[in-house]
């Protein structure tokens, strides 16, 4: 089957939907309807001009300055989401943060679950403080139903933990969405376990390197 792998723009069209803390559910949906319909094309490349334009706007870390700021970073993490729900991974330099579908979403939905926005909320800050990282939110499905639902589902879940992070302050130019649908699993789609582990957003979060 063949992969798919979109990413999506978070653009000023969120600003304009009223993505503030303000914001209506109508508002938020028209907002993650505007991220989700700005493709911007596949692969990693429209990130990586993100993160030049970023790091040019906050300067780069180099060196062992990189790991000691990451390291701190990942402790305020664990320190801030102990008990969430959310796991803490550390990959080199990079974070990652694992967000199991059961918790964040509700069955068959995109809209985030009223009692998970604080967690974000608690991301959020940590990300602000830290600004010298870039972030790709990545939605993944199991494989039930057709791979053109998923993919769809996949790409409107990470937009809408994306908008959610941007409505709690974190700057969109440090964002990209991406939807991966079914084709990245971490467990077995033969058994309700397996895919339970399947459908999942992360938050790959990256240093800028000079």
């Amino acid at each position: 089957m063949k992969k798919l792998m979109v990413a999506v723009a978070i653009s000023s069209a969120l600003i304009a939907a009223g993505c503030t803390s303000q914001a209506s559910n109508t508002q938020k949906g028209a907002a993650i309807g505007a991220i989700a319909g700005a493709l911007i094309g596949k692969g990693t490349g429209d990130h990586d001009k993100s993160r030049y334009i970023w790091g040019a706007a906050v300067g780069a870390l180099a060196g062992g300055a990189i790991g000691n700021y990451m390291d701190r970073q990942e402790q305020e993490f664990r320190d801030e989401l102990a008990g969430s729900g959310i796991e803490v991974i550390r990959e080199g330099d990079n974070i990652r943060l694992q967000m199991a579908n059961n918790i964040t979403f509700r069955t068959d939905s995109s809209s985030v679950n009223p009692s998970f926005e604080p967690v974000l909320s608690d991301v959020a800050r940590v990300l602000q403080k830290y600004e010298k990282t870039t972030m790709i939110v990545e939605g993944h499905t199991d494989s039930t139903g057709t791979s053109e639902y998923n993919q769809q589902l996949s790409e409107n879940r990470a937009a809408a933990v994306a908008a959610e992070l941007m409505e709690d302050g974190v700057d969109r130019r440090r964002l990209t969405a991406i939807g991966y649908g079914e084709s990245q699993p971490i467990a077995s789609n033969d058994t309700a376990a397996g895919r339970q582990e399947n459908r999942r957003v992360e938050l790959r979060i990256l240093p800028n390197k000079e």
